[in-house]
């Protein structure tokens, strides 16, 4: 928990933060009603011991402010003068517990105690309207049902992996849903009611992400005007998901191994070492192999990322997939806009099963919001609706049927023997290939209509 602690004595403040910080909470002082206000602009608490007495201040007229842009935040008054008359208007007016001054480090840690209890509690409820919200607004990706078989794999992983401490790293092309499975994850992990928190690592300079992973102090660099807490902190308790971890500068690299191997890292500009009890997803669309042999990865980084390795296939390899895909698309869309389209003409299905979909489920999400703000049709989605040609990425035609496609052993068979063709200099040396004897590939290409080509004659 980050506690804001309101109080015009210096000596009291630190004391105050000394003894929330020994309890693995972290602490920031304020030292007067405009201080904290600005804190609160900057950084959400999740609590606030408040004095009554702020020198020329009455902390029981602050308290309104305080409340008036965090509604729900716990307010916990704190007086040498205390009263049954203060007590009763500090309730009155927002306050949700009080103490008196001086009191014992045994009182004060069981308000401690009662503020920790009292958030967990505002935590579920929240978890609870939002996932109410989400199940009415049907978020699109988080509905997806994954159903094809290299799919069913990576799910069954997903499964085993959610329910360890291990991290996590997701690999696949941009747009393959590594975001959606470690969203997956974090929801069936013993950690499903505590925060989600995503940093993304080529978002910002070396300087700025290293601030927004580990927080700075006042005046650690240029611009940075007050304290702040980072993500790893947000993500204290739950999840912190590294998304293209593969763009992580170098600088920064060391400081996420300790934080992986010895859950400790420092703000900075501070000296002050602090705890971390997270969980850590990475994500990348690059070749980290690649990156440790080129001197961009750490190596050391890179086997501590890799406990547990999923692969995001690309959509191209889920032909299985795209259609149920397409058509979940066009429910949510179609109900998100008032537009009466109900499905797919053939020719638009041929159209999206033809296509390699290089943006993966990205790209197709897009592509039928598109059609279904702008088709013509009453209940169908045209092909015309659709923003592309039927063409796969190099623009070289349809894509060929995959193993494991629905589709016959004829039409695969076809689709192997011009690949082959294609990557051989000769009829000879695609028979070798493909352990089959010239005449026989001689009539295939035949009854596929291919044309003769001068480099495959019969040798």
């Amino acid at each position: 928990m980050e506690f804001l602690v309101i109080d015009d004595d210096r000596t009291f403040r630190d004391a105050a933060c000394l003894l929330i910080e020994e309890e693995g909470h972290y602490a920031q002082p304020a030292g007067c009603g405009r201080a904290a206000l600005a804190n609160l602009k900057e950084e959400d608490f999740d609590a606030v011991l408040l004095d009554v007495n702020l020198g020329s201040e009455n902390g029981l007229d602050l308290l309104p402010q305080l409340l008036r842009g965090q509604a729900n935040l716990p307010v916990v008054m704190l007086t040498a003068q205390g009263s049954v008359d203060t007590a009763v208007e500090a309730m009155r007016r927002g306050a949700v517990d009080f103490l008196e001054k001086p009191f014992t480090r045994e009182q004060f840690h069981r308000v401690l105690a009662r503020m920790q209890r009292f958030n967990q509690m505002s935590r579920s409820i929240e978890r609870l309207e939002r996932e109410v919200s989400e199940s009415k607004s049907q978020s699109p990706e988080l509905l997806l049902d994954f159903e094809s078989g290299p799919m069913r794999e990576v799910m069954a992983v997903v499964e085993k992996a959610a329910r360890t401490a291990a991290s996590v790293l997701l690999l696949g092309e941009s747009g393959t849903g590594k975001s959606i499975l470690a969203r997956v994850i974090h929801q069936k992990s013993h950690l499903a009611d505590k925060p989600l928190v995503t940093v993304s690592c080529p978002s910002l300079s070396r300087e700025l992400l290293e601030s927004e992973l580990f927080g700075h102090v006042k005046g650690a660099f240029t611009g940075a005007v007050r304290d702040h807490w980072g993500k790893v902190k947000a993500a204290h308790g739950g999840t912190l998901f590294l998304d293209e971890i593969g763009d992580l500068p170098m600088e920064i690299q060391p400081k996420l191994l300790r934080l992986l191997q010895e859950r400790e890292y420092e703000r900075l500009g501070e000296n002050v070492t602090r705890q971390a009890d997270l969980r850590v997803i990475a994500a990348s669309n690059r070749d980290l192999k690649k990156l440790v042999a080129q001197g961009q990865f750490r190596e050391d980084l890179y086997f501590r990322l890799n406990v547990i390795v999923v692969e995001a296939p690309p959509l191209r390899n889920r032909v299985g997939d795209m259609e149920r895909f397409a058509r979940h698309y066009l429910r949510h869309f179609a109900g998100q806009c008032g537009r009466d389209v109900r499905g797919f003409s053939a020719d638009s299905l041929d159209r999206i099963r033809g296509y390699a979909w290089p943006g993966n489920l990205r790209e197709l999400r897009n592509a039928i919001e598109r059609a279904v703000i702008l088709t013509h049709g009453e209940a169908e989605i045209e092909a015309e609706d659709l923003p592309f040609e039927g063409q796969n990425a190099s623009g070289a035609g349809p894509l060929p049927p995959q193993p494991g496609e629905l589709v016959t052993l004829e039409k695969l068979e076809d689709a192997h023997i011009r690949k082959v063709l294609e990557r051989t200099g000769s009829v000879a040396e695609a028979a070798r290939v493909l352990g089959i004897d010239q005449a026989t590939i001689y009539r295939k290409r035949k009854k596929m209509g291919v044309e003769p080509i001068r480099e495959l004659q019969m040798a």
